[in-house]
């Protein structure tokens, strides 16, 4: 496997000194996908958990619509390309693959278009069945960043987490946002890990793209760090989603679905 991080020596200037100094650096490598021996996309990603990430990233995508739509899938990671052979592929996703808009997606690598798929296996929300209290948004974001080494150790990738009953169950960091949120998708459908009953919890800005990739994993409450766009709190209420965010220094913002937070 590539190394996720690398050590570089730099200059490091401070009030009124400068110093050379060893400093990690985050990697990033590209992963094209090849489905039935067709290319199909390249993605640019932190190199561990690929085969999850190419599991989440073609549920997500529409591509297939579980685990067991795909006969065989195979690494080759020297190469960087990632093979994947299907019993069959979604026709919805055959027949809309052209229709897209553009939206704010800045993730590298990646198309910035949602497709007419997003309407088709977004998944919404129609009850209450699970709550939060504030305290567990706050430990829950903690425990998410604590979780990732390689975020403390270069500041350049972003965490994702699915959470249970207050505790972290799955963490996983990407130079992509749009990955790490892959990466956990995949893991779920390939171990057959219920969604239904999780939090997700994310490092960076909740967009409209990462809003679509939530419902889309299908958890009702979405936690984060950073700040909502106006498209992604539309969505939010079409889909029926908690978001909150800003969670940090002891405050938070419940932007949609209050009926899911509770003070404690």
């Amino acid at each position: 496997m590539e190394p996720i991080e690398v050590k570089r020596e730099i200059i490091r200037y401070g009030k009124g000194f400068a110093e050379r100094v060893e400093d990690s650096i985050v990697t990033e490598h590209p992963v094209t996908i090849k489905i039935n021996g067709a290319e199909f996309a390249t993605l640019v990603c932190s190199p561990d958990f690929i085969e999850d990430l190419v599991i989440g990233f073609l549920a997500s995508e529409g591509v297939i619509r579980k685990y067991d739509d795909l006969e065989d899938i195979w690494i080759e990671e020297k190469l960087g390309t990632a093979h994947v052979k299907t019993k069959k592929v979604n026709p919805y996703y055959l027949n809309f693959q052209g229709k897209r808009y553009i939206t704010s997606c800045c993730g590298a690598g990646r198309q910035g278009f949602v497709f007419i798929n997003d309407a088709l296996t977004a998944k919404k929300m129609e009850q209450v069945r699970i709550k939060i209290s504030s305290r567990d948004c706050f430990s829950l974001m903690k425990e998410m960043q604590e979780s990732s080494p390689v975020f403390q150790n270069t500041g350049g990738v972003h965490n994702a987490a699915l959470c249970q009953s207050g505790k972290v169950v799955i963490s996983r960091m990407d130079i992509g946002r749009h990955n790490a949120l892959d990466k956990i998708y995949g893991h779920c459908l390939k171990n057959s890990i219920p969604l239904s009953d999780k939090v997700l919890a994310f490092s960076g800005r909740i967009s409209a793209e990462i809003l679509l990739k939530a419902s889309k994993i299908g958890c009702e409450i979405v936690l984060s760090k950073s700040a909502p766009t106006e498209l992604a709190l539309k969505l939010a209420e079409d889909l029926g989603i908690t978001t909150i965010g800003f969670i940090r220094d002891e405050s938070l913002n419940v932007y949609t679905g209050q009926e899911r937070v509770f003070l404690e």
